[in-house]
């Protein structure tokens, strides 16, 4: 028979009561008492029944997790800095990934409101706005992460994805390439943003890019490695191939860094590539990533301290106005873009050309 709440009153001598109270480490329980209790408990095997509490109380001390993918480390990161932040409040993070498709994602979805979580947090893939608005008018609050729409006011938390196109191109420029492409991301609101920051650079120095040095990754998360094989294989069919490139995201990029020793063209010293998301990564491959970081770990604890806000404000029956949680991303260069590397040079020349002997 599993052990319950009366059990361990009648081995302690205590009330149900201090039971309960101790297992929510409330304040009117000594720290002996609780530590008695808690010894208790795990001696005895106790487990809360949490959805009999949730009837009760109306909070089941369950946040949910929805990502494109687990595969990339942005949102393993993002998961374990929510995680960390929530678990200290006496929250516990239920975690899923849509694989990027959409209908997967409202299937997930679906499945995690009806286990009545405290509020959902989503890095979506959808396409429109309209099931999202949906869950914003029922009861389980709702974060966005990573990606949102401009037509859907919304709680969000991301980087600035304009900069983060703007650094990894200024980036490339300064390290000397002339002919600089771009592997762009799924038609949302990130890949848009990213594109913009890196035609936006393109503009400010006045350097006008073959449409082909533009091609798109849909599935930049889940397949990235073999969408950076693909794109650099078409590039390199061109009359003249970038020698630089920015890539959507680590993973992609990675793929582009494979391929090229593949087909026996030096990084950084012919082509120089970066990517985004400052995944972490053995220090002995054979090229150290370029990367944009979008301070991924810090991403998932201010959406955890914005969570703690809104259900602050529904449990005081009070309306928190949506905000959004915009985080500036930094370059973190290594020597997949090194400067000069086209010359052989140590960085000494502001503008260093590079190119295929």
């Amino acid at each position: 028979m599993p052990v319950k709440m009366k059990d361990i009153a009648r081995e302690l001598g205590v009330s149900v009561v201090t039971i309960s109270k101790a297992l929510r480490d409330h304040p009117d329980i000594s720290k002996a008492t609780r530590e008695r209790i808690l010894l208790k408990v795990k001696e005895l095997g106790y487990r809360p029944n949490l959805t009999a509490r949730s009837l009760v109380t109306g909070r089941s001390s369950l946040i949910g997790l929805i990502v494109p993918d687990l595969i990339h480390a942005f949102f393993t990161d993002i998961a374990r800095g929510l995680s960390q932040a929530m678990r200290q409040h006496g929250y516990f993070l239920v975690l899923s990934s849509s694989e990027e498709d959409p209908d997967l994602e409202e299937e997930e979805i679906e499945q995690m409101l009806a286990h009545r979580l405290d509020a959902l947090i989503v890095a979506t893939c959808q396409s429109s706005a309209e099931s999202l608005r949906k869950i914003q008018q029922g009861d389980t609050p709702l974060v966005l992460l990573d990606r949102s729409f401009k037509e859907l006011p919304s709680y969000f938390v991301g980087s600035d994805d304009v900069a983060v196109g703007k650094l990894a191109t200024e980036h490339l420029l300064a390290a000397g390439c002339r002919r600089v492409a771009h592997i762009r991301g799924p038609e949302n609101s990130v890949g848009h943003r990213r594109l913009k920051g890196y035609l936006d650079t393109l503009k400010k120095h006045g350097i006008e890019m073959p449409a082909e040095y533009l091609i798109q990754a849909p599935r930049a998360d889940v397949d990235g490695h073999q969408n950076g094989v693909a794109a650099l294989r078409r590039l390199l069919k061109l009359n003249q191939p970038p020698d630089g490139i920015f890539c959507y995201n680590d993973v992609v990029a990675m793929g582009v860094i494979a391929e090229a020793f593949k087909q026996g063209i030096a990084v950084p010293r012919d082509l120089a590539v970066i990517g985004c998301g400052n995944m972490l990564y053995d220090a002995e491959v054979r090229v150290p990533l370029s990367s944009v970081d979008q301070r991924s770990a810090e991403i998932g604890q201010r959406a955890a301290r914005l969570i703690l806000d809104i259900l602050a404000a529904k449990a005081d029956k009070k309306t928190l106005d949506y905000r959004e949680i915009i985080l500036q991303p930094r370059l973190a260069a290594r020597e997949s873009s090194a400067l000069g590397a086209g010359t052989g040079s140590k960085g000494t020349q502001s503008k260093p050309k590079r190119g295929r002997p």
